[in-house]
């Protein structure tokens, strides 16, 4: 009886049933992030995303034009993370930079895949835009030619999403920690003879957390940016 009430209760046909929002790119960029943490990068396709959201991929199309620029979607839905060190933050604008610059990357070290896929997705949606116009403003309080700060900007990027990247592909490769270890290895027992840089320079060569590797490169950066004029015939 109680059965038979319950399927009495159920929609009996698709007119029925409860009509499903309407697409958008938000709609369509959420249910991918929301596959991507779930399954992975790699599961955020057009056919998947489809299925998830129960209509036919052809309809997609309309919001993304394909899977590389749906990933550069999900990049900047993320970004949404990065703390920005808004004015009332404390410290100067290298210390602020450095700070965003960190978090940027950071971000990225919680999702490995989408941390190679940064480097060659094109983000170009409000997220990305909050990100860049926060790292120009700050890089220019330096007093750096507005050359400089643009194209520094464009190399602190770079410079990061490499660093998150390359952390990524250690972490899902099973014999990166045997790599290190055999590197390590071969670095202690250089003979001073035939290797003298390697051996004057151990064991720096591989001393430092990578926290502090990471702020040490961001540092150098901006000190080259700021000492490294932009040639004329660029600007």
């Amino acid at each position: 009886m109680n059965a038979r009430r319950e399927r009495a209760s159920e929609p009996s046909s698709r007119r029925e049933r409860p009509s499903k929002p309407a697409l958008s790119q938000r709609w369509i960029v959420d249910a991918a992030v929301r596959i991507m943490r779930a399954e992975g990068l790699e599961k955020v396709t057009m056919r998947r995303l489809a299925q998830e959201l129960d209509t036919g991929p052809a309809s997609l199309y309309v919001y993304v034009a394909n899977t590389a620029e749906l990933h550069a979607a999900v990049l900047d839905a993320l970004l949404g993370e990065v703390d920005l060190a808004s004015e009332e933050t404390e410290g100067d604008w290298r210390e602020q930079l450095v700070a965003v610059l960190t978090s940027y990357t950071l971000m990225l070290f919680r999702h490995p895949q989408l941390a190679r896929s940064a480097l060659v997705a094109r983000p170009s949606g409000e997220n990305y835009l909050r990100l860049v116009d926060r790292l120009l403003i700050l890089l220019a309080r330096s007093g750096a030619d507005r050359a400089q700060v643009a194209w520094g900007v464009d190399k602190l990027l770079q410079e990061a999403t490499a660093t998150a990247a390359e952390q990524s592909t250690h972490e899902y490769d099973p014999t990166a920690g045997d790599d290190w270890d055999a590197l390590t290895r071969a670095l202690d027992a250089v003979d001073e003879k035939t290797h003298p840089g390697i051996s004057a320079h151990m064991p720096d060569l591989i001393s430092g957390s990578a926290e502090a590797r990471m702020s040490w490169a961001f540092q150098s950066l901006i000190n080259g940016i700021l000492g490294t004029p932009v040639p004329p015939s660029s600007t």
